[in-house]
Parts: structure tokens; sequence; C-alpha cells
């Protein structure tokens, strides 16, 4: 999701023969790579719960004679992503999605030297979380939890791009535009993959993300049509963060804006005044 995470300022540090400044040495290492690590770590976390929950729908609605149902798994993709970045967008960003991450670096929204840590984190989350649901569900029917197109490569290459598209392109105007109603970002981000898995599911599997087609595919050794889950959302995810860059600016100040547009804010005053 969005990134909310700022870049850490420069440190300085002096080596000296005597053991003070080298604990002191010892010590800024630690403050530069300590929160680093913690982003890493709740975007392992954060993938993992992820896809242990929207895959393990899938999983699920195969083993049970299509209980779930297919409104029921989007539901299950659509609120998992919106508990998780309320979660944890203050800690990472919240992206779960390396074509989220790559689209943030192209706008200079997310520092590129950490998008390759970024992005193994969350292959590592997609792939331990798809292991998990097939030692649980490892029977005689071993339901394949990943992504495969319904009908030719380039129709679901073009779904794929269009419906990460919209993703990017909302994830860009409520979570990385302060003119926007901030506080419900993750709810409409959630929404909007509820509704794109709703319509796009049976055709492609509702991807959006390179690392929930890739972690069933690398424990379930199935990599049918991969390139097309790798290579389209993220270009999808390119091509709607820049399409949002180039109709955000306005001639406006961003209070002005900011105080007619959120319903929040404008609730707070009237209870002030009463």
């Amino acid at each position: 999701m969005a990134d909310n995470s700022a870049s850490n300022g420069s440190h300085e540090v002096v080596l000296h023969v005597n053991g003070a400044s080298k604990k002191r040495e010892d010590s800024s290492s630690i403050q530069v790579y300590a929160p680093f690590l913690q982003k890493l770590v709740a975007e392992v976390v954060g993938t993992y719960f992820l896809i242990f929950a929207g895959c393990g729908s899938v999983v699920v609605n195969l083993d049970k004679d299509k209980e779930v149902t297919h409104p029921g798994i989007s539901i299950v993709w659509g609120l998992t992503v919106m508990v998780l970045a309320y979660s944890l967008g203050h800690i990472s960003g919240a992206h779960f999605n390396p074509a989220v991450t790559i689209a943030h670096a192209t706008t200079r929204r997310f520092p590129l030297k950490q998008v390759p840590a970024y992005v193994v984190a969350q292959i590592i989350g997609s792939t331990l979380a798809s292991g998990t649901l097939r030692l649980l569900f490892n029977g005689k029917n071993d339901h394949f939890s990943g992504t495969l197109p319904a009908g030719s490569n380039l129709q679901a290459f073009v779904v794929e791009f269009i419906i990460t598209f919209y993703l990017m392109f909302v994830i860009s105007g409520v979570a990385t535009d302060n003119r926007a109603i901030g506080e419900l970002a993750g709810l409409a981000v959630g929404s909007t993959v509820l509704l794109n898995v709703m319509f796009a599911g049976p055709i492609t599997g509702a991807s959006m993300n390179p690392a929930r087609s890739l972690g069933p595919a690398i424990v379930h050794h199935k990599y049918s049509g991969i390139w097309i889950y790798l290579l389209s959302p993220t270009l999808g995810a390119v091509a709607g963060t820049w399409t949002y860059n180039f109709i955000r600016y306005t001639n406006k100040p961003v209070r002005e804006i900011t105080m007619s547009a959120s319903f929040l804010k404008g609730a707070e005053r009237g209870n002030g005044a009463q």
C-alpha cells in the first residue's frame, strides 16, 4: 500500500582508537539499520497474513465444495488488505506487493535502494504463507492457490494491467496525496481490491501482486503463465501512479482543498462548536 516511511538523515561517524568512540559508532549503526529491519519484518509478516488469508479462502473454497463462494473470497481479500493497511501502514507503508513498491520508487516516494530488500521480504512472506497452506491442506486433493489465466495470455495480461492500474491509481489518490481523506485510505484500498477480485477473479485470479502469484508457484512448482503476473501488474502499477501524479496538481492551496474535502474534519469542527 502507501509508503508512510521517511528516509533517515545522514549519519557521520568518526572512528577513534578509544573504546568510547567505537561504542558510539556501533550505537549509531544500530539506529540506522534497526528501523529498516523493522520495516522488512513488517513486510514479511504483513504479506504472510495477506496470502494466508486470501489464498486460504481460495483453498478452503475448493476443499469444502465451494462453501466460501466467490463473493466470500473477494470479501476476504478486501478486508485483509484493509486491516493490514491500518495495522502496519505506519511502520512499513504496508506495501505487501512488489508492484506497489516499484511504482512508489519510480515517483521517488520510496527509496530506490530499499526496493530489492522490500521485494525479497514480500516474496518470502508469500512463499511461507503458501507453504503453510500446502502443509495444512495437503491431502489427496492438493489444491493450487496460485493464479492461472482462464482465457488467452493476452486477455490475462490486459486484465491484470487494468485492475492493477485501478488499484495503484486509488492508492496514489488516497494514501499519497495530503489533500485526500487519509483516515479512509485503508478502507478505499481494501474496497478496490474487493471489487477487482469480484469481477476479475474468474478471468485471471485477480492477482494485482507479483508476490501473490509467485509464492504459490514456488511452493507448487507451477509456473504456467507466471510471466504475466510478474510483468503486467508491475507495468499497471507504474502507469497508475504516474497517471495520478499527472492529474494531481492544482492551483488551489492545500489548506483550502483539505478543509473542503475532509468531512471528518468538518464534523470535528461542528462538534467543537457545540
